[in-house]
Parts: C-alpha cells; sequence; structure tokens
C-alpha cells in the first residue's frame, strides 16, 4: 500500500499546476490532503473520480482556510469528520478512513503566527495526544498523516538556532516527544532513514525552496503493528504545487 500525505496550500491552486497529472503518475493508494483551502462544492471532485478515487472533504466553516480531505482508490468502510471538540471541527483539521486492515488519519495542526494561536496550538496538541491515545485502543492499526507544522529534531530544519520560531519552539519539540513515546508512534522518515536531512516545506521568501533553506513538517506516524510492515518512506521534493511538498510510505498490507 502507498499512502501519500500532501500540505497542498489550497487544492485550487493545485489543480491548476497539473496536480491531476502528478497524481496519475505518484498513484497512490491513498492520499491525505491538507489545507484544502475549498468547500466540497468547490473541489473537482469528478476528476478524482476519473482517476479512480473516492475522496471526502472535512471543510473550515470560514471560507478558504484550512481543511483536510482523504482521496482512496478503494471506498472505505468508514469516515470519521472531525474529532468531536467543536472549536477544532470548525476549522477542519481532522478526518479518518477506516479500511479493512488499517486506518488514515489526516490531521492538520495549526500553525501559530502570534501568542494567542501558539496557545491554541498546543491545546489542540494536548487534546489531539489523548484523542489518538483513545482512538489506538480501537484501531490498533493506525497511520497518522498530516501536517504538525513542528520541526521535532535540528535535524528536521536547515537552521537548528531558530529556537525562537514557532515550529522549533522546545515546548512544541517537547510535545512531538511526548506524542510519540505515549502514544507509542513511529515517525517512519526518521526510523528509515535516522541520519538523513531532507525537508517538505519551504517558505516562499528569499528563494528558500531553491536554497533548500527548509523544515521537515509533513510526517507519517504509525503505530506498531504498521510499523513491522513498513517498506519505504520518500519526500517527493520534485512536486512543486505548494510551498510543502508530498510524502510518501509504503507497508505490506496482508
Amino acid at each position: 500500500m502507498k499512502i501519500i500525505t500532501y500540505n497542498v496550500n489550497g487544492i485550487r491552486a493545485a489543480f491548476t499546476k497539473d496536480f491531476l497529472g502528478w497524481l496519475q503518475v505518484a498513484n497512490p493508494d491513498v492520499i491525505c490532503i491538507q489545507e484544502s483551502k475549498a468547500g466540497t462544492d468547490q473541489i473537482d471532485i469528478e476528476s478524482l473520480e476519473k482517476l479512480g478515487y473516492f475522496s471526502t472533504w472535512h471543510s473550515a466553516q470560514k471560507k478558504g482556510y484550512s481543511g483536510v480531505g482523504i482521496a482512496s482508490k478503494i471506498a472505505p468502510k468508514h469516515i470519521e469528520i472531525g474529532c468531536g471538540i467543536e472549536r477544532y471541527d470548525f476549522e477542519g483539521r481532522i478526518m479518518r478512513a477506516d479500511f479493512e486492515n488499517f486506518s488514515v488519519l489526516s490531521v492538520y495542526v495549526p500553525s501559530a503566527s502570534n501568542i494567542d494561536r501558539l496557545e491554541f496550538k498546543m491545546e489542540f496538541c494536548e487534546d489531539f495526544l489523548l484523542y489518538i491515545q483513545n482512538l489506538k485502543e480501537k484501531i490498533p492499526n493506525l497511520i497518522i498523516c498530516g501536517d504538525f507544522n513542528i520541526c521535532h529534531e535540528e535535524i528536521d530544519i536547515h537552521n537548528p538556532k531558530m529556537k525562537n520560531v514557532s515550529g522549533f519552539l522546545p515546548m512544541e519539540r517537547d510535545w512531538m516527544t511526548r506524542f510519540l513515546g505515549e502514544c507509542k508512534l513511529t515517525d517512519t522518515f526518521r526510523y528509515l532513514h535516522p541520519e538523513k536531512q531532507q525537508f517538505s516545506w519551504w517558505s516562499y521568501r528569499a528563494g528558500s525552496r531553491a536554497k533548500n533553506l527548509g523544515w521537515r513538517l509533513d510526517y507519517h506516524f504509525v503505530t506498531e503493528a504498521i510499523k513491522n510492515k513498513m517498506t519505504r518512506t520518500v519526500i517527493l521534493n520534485e512536486a512543486v504545487h505548494s510551498d510543502h511538498c508530498p510524502v510518501m510510505m509504503e507497508f505490506e498490507n496482508d
């Protein structure tokens, strides 16, 4: 099974940059989208269907903001929209698709442009940790895909001295360490590439992408049952539909 996570920074804009052509070539079994920035009525679902994808979307109430989606070649047994916490579901940040032998969750963790949003982000993170702990009790084969807006380790950012910038704050990094430990999850890319420095997001400013001044913000986190079946994980930095790039993992689904 091939699973891709991708913050597209606007699905409609991505479609104008040949997102569908790229998707056809990449050919994932499941793709988790973050920051769709569109209502369901604004997304070209029919074109996705022509490529063989069943898709479901969870949009923010605020137009042109946030939003997640999951598209898959196999119709899910169940789709769970939101997490049941109104202020997060209002922003369209979490959804889950259940398949025969595993479940995939698409999450878009808030960014923090000011102190109020940092407080909101950390509250979201703590609630998400508890949510995943509870979810694992009934879904042991879980793949969490998404943009976490956090670089976990120094290797995950081009300049480790940026400790006063949200996304690399000690409190954010400490939370991710606790999240992985308390939920018993594995960062698939770091597990298979312990010493490889590669990024999934670059600022649009100052030619950051061309200079590879990036951050690794996009992850697949998996439970122990999936970890033991992983075969490959790759950051697909040649895809340029967004300021992020897709991240792909493969595992044996038996």
